[in-house]
């Protein structure tokens, strides 16, 4: 008789148990309901705010733009490659540009990252100063980096190169010191079992580890740095942007179009370039 009753009341026990547990997840899964319905809501009024700050949901005007876009359009057909041996060279400036670019921007990106990074840096205020630095670079647009080297060098490929590398390294280093901070801790600390000192602990621990994935970012930052030469040679920093920006000048839509289609095969052929250089390093 008793072990009936003691079962019964384990049973009630497990059935009240399984009862809150049910309650409980109840309440977390409607708890966060509500809070992906808010979070979406806040998103949804964020960006018809925004759009409405800009003239997005301006009807009227959008409509107006659409017609004269398709009136630029006809103007730029039939693209004109009248001039297609001269622009050869300025889109080679553009590809000299954005490899001498990205490989500044390494060279700046290294030890920024070693220093902002927590498991390498050697000091907290260092690691701060780093992190300020990358953030700064990042900051300033490539196009206003352009304008102040083209009035400190001179018109050409080298301000462009020189900007494009300056604000490349903020991002490259961010990316970086990201990289070596996830990097695996077991061969770190291997390595200073061995007795290893920093310098040794950063070429043999963690570096081996991070190289596909910063090989990986470095070949991304070149393609966007094609990309990129087009629009700061715009500002006079040489390459093919500086023959688009005359030609725009002097409103001849047709040979315009043309730039754009010449520009448009490269960067894919760029692309295709990066995508093979990427899947080697993976």
């Amino acid at each position: 008789m008793s072990t009936s009753t003691e079962s019964a009341s384990t049973g009630r026990l497990l059935d009240e148990q399984r009862e809150q547990e049910y309650l409980q997840i109840s309440d977390q899964a409607r708890s966060g309901w509500r809070r992906s319905v808010a979070v979406t809501g806040i998103v949804l009024v964020t960006v018809l705010v925004s759009s409405w700050v800009v003239g997005m949901l301006d009807g009227t005007r959008m409509i107006t733009g659409l017609a004269d876009i398709a009136d630029l359009l006809s103007e730029m057909w039939v693209p004109d490659f009248t001039n297609l041996n001269s622009w050869w060279g300025p889109l080679w400036d553009s590809m000299t540009m954005s490899i001498a670019a990205t490989a500044l921007a390494v060279l700046l990106s290294v030890p920024l990252a070693l220093c902002g990074a927590r498991n390498t840096s050697p000091h907290p205020a260092v690691y701060w100063v780093a992190r300020l630095i990358l953030n700064m670079l990042r900051s300033v647009p490539e196009l206003i980096l352009a304008i102040v080297f083209v009035a400190a060098v001179g018109f050409g490929a080298l301000p462009g190169a020189l900007a494009l590398g300056i604000h490349s390294a903020g991002m490259v280093g961010k990316f970086f010191a990201e990289a070596i901070e996830h990097a695996d801790q077991a061969p770190v600390e291997a390595a200073r079992a061995t007795g290893a000192g920093p310098a040794q602990v950063i070429l043999h621990g963690i570096l081996p580890q991070v190289l596909p994935q910063m090989a990986d970012t470095t070949v991304y930052r070149w393609e966007l740095n094609f990309r990129a030469s087009v629009v700061v040679g715009v500002v006079g920093a040489g390459g093919i942007g500086f023959e688009l920006i005359a030609a725009l000048r002097t409103l001849q839509y047709d040979e315009v179009a043309a730039i754009l289609l010449v520009i448009l095969a490269t960067v894919t052929l760029v692309d295709a370039l990066g995508g093979a250089l990427r899947k080697r390093f993976q």
